[in-house]
């Protein structure tokens, strides 16, 4: 369903679209205040912040299909709002990286997200979106490959497909097609 049917049919109060509205976004929100340098539980609190201010204005939103660009603006403002507000506390600040400093809480740059993180968050996104429209065969192939901290064999890929090792190879081709084929669209 695209952006702006999901957005039309949040306002006409469908559950299951507002579902798939936060599960289609929550990544790429989650990541806009992490790269800021913030710990998870305050990316969480943009995460919340950023829905909750959703819900309030939908109605008001004049673009339902640019519906991606008002969340990343949002989120992003909402986590340097919450960066000033750690900055004017004073108090103990707690790092992505776990660590804890007795100052004010420090990002590496004090500039906004440079344009090609955005656009590099945006391109991940949209191809998490085609990775999840293709077949599960597919689909289980491409995470097994691309989304695992280490790629497994092709002898455990092979058992967790149900087909032979030999098979990998050329199946990893047409499904790598199929993908290249959606993103053009």
């Amino acid at each position: 369903m695209s952006d702006e049917n999901l957005v039309l049919a949040c306002r006409k109060g469908d559950e299951s679209a507002w579902e798939a509205l936060v599960n289609r976004y929550q990544r790429l929100i989650y990541t806009i205040p992490r790269r800021a340098g913030l710990d998870e539980d305050q990316a969480a609190e943009v995460f919340q912040d950023v829905f909750a201010t959703l819900l309030k204005k939908l109605d008001e939103i004049e673009q339902p299909e640019r519906i991606q660009a008002w969340i990343v603006t949002t989120a992003r403002r909402l986590t340097w709002r919450l960066i000033s507000r750690e900055k004017s506390r004073g108090g103990t600040a707690i790092y992505a990286d776990g660590g804890e400093e007795d100052t004010a809480l420090e990002v590496a740059d004090d500039a906004p997200l440079q344009d090609e993180v955005l656009l590099q968050l945006e391109e991940q996104e949209r191809v998490r979106r085609a990775v999840y429209a293709m077949d599960e065969r597919c689909r289980k192939l491409i995470q097994m490959l691309f989304y695992q901290p280490v790629s497994p064999a092709y002898a455990e890929i092979a058992a967790a497909l149900g087909t032979t090792e030999g098979s990998i190879g050329p199946t990893r081709a047409r499904c790598l097609q199929k993908l290249l084929r959606l993103l053009e669209n």
